[in-house]
C-alpha cells in the first residue's frame, strides 16, 4: 500500500505520523492516514492486529479492498473509509462493530444490500454510505440503530419503500438524505420525526400530499424531483409546523397544483425557494419583502401573473433569480445587484428598457437571459453570440442619450471633406476585404468557418431541430430548447437547458466540431461559469428510455477516477442522449504520437484543436509532443492508461467493459496526466455498437472478434479490453501505428510483427528511434513483453489488467506515478 513512502520503520510506532496511543504508550487507540495515496488491497496482519483501536480514519486513498481480519476490530468507535475504491458486497461482519458510533463509507463502489447485520450498531450516531451502489431496498434492521443522529444513504440504487415505523424509529434524528435512489412512499412516511431539522428525499419516487413531511423542527426541507399531488394549500392545516426556522425549502418538479400557501409568509429566515415546474394555478407574487435573507429563488414555469413587485430592490441578498417561463408584465423593477450572479427572466411578457444597473452588472455574472419578451435593448457593448444567446426576439433600440456624441453641433465647415475620407477609407476596407475572402476560399480545406445565424435562423431553434455536418446529421426533437434540462453533477444548482448547449456550441455548428467519432460527433463548448466541456452527441440512438438513460448517465456520473475522463453531466434531447465531458487540454495519444509531428488532425474520436497551424504551418502548443521523445512520459502513459483499465474491471461492480481501447481513447488533461475516455457508453447505444465495434478500428480487433467459420463479431469481454491496451503499449514503446504502417511485409501488423520479433527475443529491434537512450533498453524490452502477454491469440491467457499493473510497476519501481 506504499506506506514505506510515509512512515519510518525505525522508529516507534506511537511516533508515527497520525498514529496516537493511549496514556501509556502501549496500544494504539486512534489511526489517522487520511489522503496519503495509499492504494490496492489492504494486507492481513496490519491494522487487524491493532486490537485496541478505537478510530480509524483512512479517507481518501485508493484502497481497493479490507483484509480478512478487518473485522476483528471491536473497539471501533469510529470507522472513515470515504473516498477510496473498495467495492463489493458490505460485510455482514460490520456487525461486529457492536461500539461504533460513527461510520462512513461514503464515495466508494459498494454494491449489494446494506446487512441487516447492521441491527448490531446500537451505539450508532452516524451512517454515511452516500454515492455507492447499494441497491434493494433499507433493511429494516436498522431500525434498531436508535442512537442515529444522521443518515446519509443519497446517489445509491435503492429502491421499494421505507421500513414500517421508519420515521418514529429514530427519537434524536437530525439529518436523513436518502436522495438520488429509486425509493418509493408517501409523505406520511415521514410523520413522527420529532427532531429531523435536515430533509432531503430528492429524485425518488414518492407521491401522494406532502402535508405530513412539514412538521417538527425542520429548517432544511428537499422534495424536489418526485410525484407529490395535490394542492399545495393544504399545508396550511399544519397549523404545529414553526415556519419561521425554515432556510431551505425546495418543491420543484412535482405535480403540486393550487395556490401558493399563505404559511410561507411567515419564513422570514428563508434563503432558499425553488417551487419551478409544477402545475400550480394563476397567481400573482406574493408579498416579496417578507424574506429579506434571500438568496436563491426559483419560480420558473409557476403559472405567475401580473407585475414584478418593486420590493424586489429591498433584497440585497439575492444571489440567482429565476422568473422564466411565466405570464409576468410591464417593466423590471430596480434590483440590488452587488451579490446577483444569476438572472433569467426569458419567455415572459415584460415590457420597456431593460434598467441600467443590471446591464453593467451582466458582465460578470454567471449567468442571464432576457430571451423572448417585449424588452428593448441597446446592444452596443454585447457581443453577437451574447444576443443569440440571452437576448433573442428583443428590439434593439439605442436612444440618443446612449449615445452622447449625437448632442454635438456638427460642423459644416469640412463636411463634403469628411464625407469624402469616409467613402475613400470604406473602400479601401472593401477591396481588403474581398482579398481576405478569396485568401479564406483558396484554404477553406484547411479551416472550418463558424456559421453566423440571423435571428430569423435562430426561432428555427424553438424546434424541432437539426443539426449537420459533413459526415453525420442529427435530429433531436425537441419543442422548446429552454424546457430540456442539461444535468452538470458539481453544479447542480446553475439551470443550464439545451439552449445554454445550443450556445456554448454555437447551435453544433461545424466551428466547434472537434472530431465525429464512429458513435457520433463531438463538440468544444463554454457554459456560462467558465466550464470548458466537449460535448458527446450519441448518434446512434437506444432502446432505453429516458428514465433508464439519465439513470445510467447519473451512475457513469459517479466513476471518478485519477485516470478517467470525468463525465461532467448530459442532456436528454429528444431521441438524443447527450454526455458531457470534461475537456482535455492536450489532447489525445494517437494524435500525439502519430498525426501531430506531421501537423495533422485525425477526424476519430476526440480529436482536439488545442494545437492550432500558424502562418508557416508550425505547430504551436506542442510541449506534450516534445514530452513523448521520453521513456519515463510514454511509461507514465501506459501505467495510468492500465490503472484505469483496472479500475474499470475491479473496481466497480458490476465491471465496465471499455469495448474500444485504442490511443486515441487515451487523453492527456492540462496537467499532461493519462485519461481514459468514453468508459461505460456501450450499454446506452444499444446491442448495435458491439457489432460495429467488432468490425471497428484497422489494427486493434482482438482475434476471438471474428471467427473464420462463421465471420461473424462476438462481444467484449475484460480480456478484449486487455488486447487493446496490449496494442497501445506497442504504439508507445514502437511509434508506430497499429496498421498502415511501413514493416517488411505489406499483410504485418503492429502485433504480428512485434510479436514475431520478441519471440526471438529481437524485440530491442522495435524500439522507437525517438525515445532510445531516455532509458535502459532493457526496460523498453520488458514492457514489449508485457504488450505480447496482453495481446495473446487466446483470451484466458492473457493476463488481467490488475496484474498488468503489477508488471508495469515492476519495471520502473523507483517512479512515483
Amino acid at each position: 500500500m506504499g506506506a514505506s513512502q510515509v512512515y519510518n520503520f525505525s522508529e516507534p510506532v506511537c511516533s508515527w505520523q497520525g498514529v496516537f496511543c493511549d496514556t501509556k504508550q502501549e496500544f494504539v487507540v486512534k489511526f489517522v492516514a487520511h489522503g496519503l495515496g495509499l492504494s490496492g488491497l489492504i494486507s492481513d496482519n496490519t491494522i487487524g492486529k491493532l486490537k485496541k483501536l478505537q478510530s480509524l480514519d483512512l479517507s481518501s486513498n485508493r484502497i481497493t479492498g479490507l483484509p480478512s481480519d478487518f473485522w476483528s476490530l471491536g473497539s471501533l468507535k469510529s470507522l472513515n473509509l470515504s473516498f477510496n475504491q473498495i467495492s463489493g458486497s458490505l460485510s455482514s461482519n460490520i456487525g461486529n462493530f457492536g461500539l461504533l458510533k460513527s461510520l462512513d463509507l461514503s464515495f466508494n463502489s459498494f454494491s449489494g444490500y446494506i446487512p441487516e447485520a447492521i441491527s448490531s450498531l446500537a451505539n450508532l450516531q452516524v451512517l454515511k454510505l452516500q454515492h455507492n451502489g447499494f441497491q434493494s431496498s433499507i433493511p429494516r434492521g436498522m431500525l434498531n440503530c436508535r442512537s442515529l443522529v444522521s443518515i446519509d444513504f443519497s446517489r445509491n440504487l435503492l429502491n421499494g419503500t421505507l421500513p414500517k415505523g421508519f420515521a418514529a424509529a429514530f427519537p434524536k434524528l437530525n439529518s436523513l438524505n436518502l436522495a438520488d435512489n429509486e425509493i418509493h412512499g408517501r409523505g406520511s412516511d415521514f410523520s413522527g420525526m420529532v427532531s429531523v431539522t435536515f430533509l432531503n428525499i430528492s429524485s425518488n419516487l414518492f407521491q401522494g400530499s406532502i402535508v405530513d413531511v412539514f412538521g417538527g423542527p425542520l429548517e432544511v426541507i428537499d422534495l424536489s424531483n418526485n410525484q407529490f399531488q395535490g394542492h399545495i394549500s393544504q399545508v396550511n392545516l399544519s397549523s404545529s409546523f414553526n415556519w419561521s426556522q425554515l432556510v431551505f425549502l425546495d418543491l420543484s418538479e412535482n405535480q403540486l397544483g393550487g395556490m401558493f400557501f399563505e404559511n410561507l409568509n411567515k419564513a422570514r429566515s428563508l434563503r432558499y425557494l425553488n417551487l419551478a415546474y409544477n402545475r400550480f394555478s394563476e397567481q400573482k407574487f406574493f408579498q416579496i419583502d417578507n424574506f429579506p435573507n434571500l438568496e436563491y429563488l426559483n419560480l420558473s414555469r409557476t403559472n405567475l401573473i401580473g407585475h414584478l413587485p418593486v420590493e424586489f430592490s429591498l433584497l440585497s441578498n439575492l444571489r440567482t433569480i429565476d422568473l422564466s417561463k411565466n405570464h409576468l408584465v410591464s417593466r423590471i423593477p430596480p434590483l440590488s445587484t452587488k451579490k446577483l450572479q444569476s438572472f433569467d427572466v426569458s419567455y415572459n411578457n415584460l415590457t420597456g428598457n431593460i434598467p441600467s444597473s443590471i446591464l453593467e452588472k451582466l458582465p460578470w455574472m454567471e449567468k442571464f437571459n432576457f430571451s423572448y419578451n417585449n424588452l428593448t435593448l441597446c446592444a452596443t457593448r454585447f457581443s453577437t453570440k451574447t444576443l443569440k444567446s440571452a437576448f433573442i426576439g428583443l428590439s434593439n433600440s439605442c436612444p440618443i442619450a446612449a449615445n452622447p456624441s449625437l448632442f454635438k453641433r456638427k460642423s459644416t465647415t469640412h463636411r463634403g471633406l469628411k464625407l469624402a475620407l469616409v467613402l475613400a477609407f470604406s473602400l479601401i476596407c472593401l477591396l481588403v476585404g474581398l482579398l481576405f475572402l478569396a485568401f479564406g476560399c483558396r484554404r477553406k480545406t484547411r479551416m472550418w468557418a463558424v456559421k453566423q445565424y440571423s435571428y430569423k435562423e435562430e426561432q428555427i431553434i424553438s424546434g424541432p431541430f437539426s443539426f449537420q455536418t459533413d459526415s453525420t446529421t442529427w435530429v433531436a426533437d425537441v419543442k422548446q430548447a429552454t424546457s430540456v434540462p442539461v444535468v452538470i453533477f458539481e453544479k447542480p444548482l446553475l439551470n443550464f437547458t439545451f439552449a445554454d448547449l445550443l450556445s456554448a456550441t454555437s447551435n453544433f455548428d461545424r466551428g466547434t466540431l472537434l472530431a465525429e467519432g464512429r458513435f457520433g460527433p463531438v463538440y468544444r463548448g463554454f457554459l456560462q461559469g467558465g466550464i470548458h466541456v466537449a460535448v458527446k452527441v450519441l448518434v446512434h440512438g437506444s432502446t432505453m428510455t429516458d428514465h433508464e438513460a439519465a439513470r445510467e448517465l447519473e451512475y457513469l456520473g459517479r466513476i471518478k477516477h485519477p485516470n478517467l475522463v470525468p463525465l461532467t453531466g448530459y442532456c436528454l434531447a429528444g431521441e438524443q442522449r447527450i454526455a458531457i465531458y470534461d475537456y482535455m487540454e492536450n489532447g489525445n495519444l494517437q494524435n500525439l504520437l502519430h498525426d501531430l509531428p506531421l501537423g495533422i488532425q485525425t477526424i476519430e474520436d476526440w480529436s482536439t484543436d488545442t494545437w492550432e497551424e500558424d502562418d508557416n504551418d508550425g505547430i504551436q502548443n506542442v510541449g506534450s509532443e516534445g514530452l513523448l521523445t521520453t521513456w519515463r512520459f510514454r511509461y507514465k502513459i501506459a501505467l495510468g492508461t492500465a490503472r484505469a483499465l483496472a479500475f474499470l474491471h475491479h473496481g466497480c461492480s458490476p465491471p465496465i467493459i471499455h469495448r474500444d481501447v485504442k490511443s486515441s481513447s487515451v487523453y492527456l488533461d492540462m496537467n499532461l496526466e493519462p485519461r481514459l475516455s468514453d468508459f461505460g457508453l456501450a450499454k446506452i447505444f444499444g446491442h448495435c455498437v458491439e457489432d460495429e465495434i467488432a468490425r471497428g478500428t484497422p489494427g486493434y480487433v482482438p482475434p476471438e472478434f471474428l471467427l473464420p467459420e462463421t465471420d461473424s463479431p462476438r462481444g467484449a469481454t475484460p480480456n478484449s479490453d486487455v488486447y487493446g491496451f496490449g496494442i497501445v503499449l506497442f504504439e508507445l514503446v514502437t511509434g508506430k501505428k497499429p496498421a498502415q504502417d511501413a514493416y517488411e511485409d505489406k499483410e504485418t501488423t503492429l502485433v504480428s510483427w512485434v510479436r514475431g520479433l520478441v519471440k526471438k527475443n529481437e524485440g530491442s529491434r522495435a524500439i522507437d528511434p525517438k525515445i532510445r537512450g531516455t532509458g535502459p533498453e532493457s526496460r523498453f524490452v520488458e514492457a514489449l513483453k508485457i504488450g505480447y502477454l496482453c495481446t495473446a491469440d487466446l483470451p484466458s491467457k492473457r493476463p488481467s489488467m490488475q496484474q498488468v499493473v503489477g508488471l508495469l510497476k515492476d519495471i520502473e519501481p523507483c517512479m512515483n506515478y
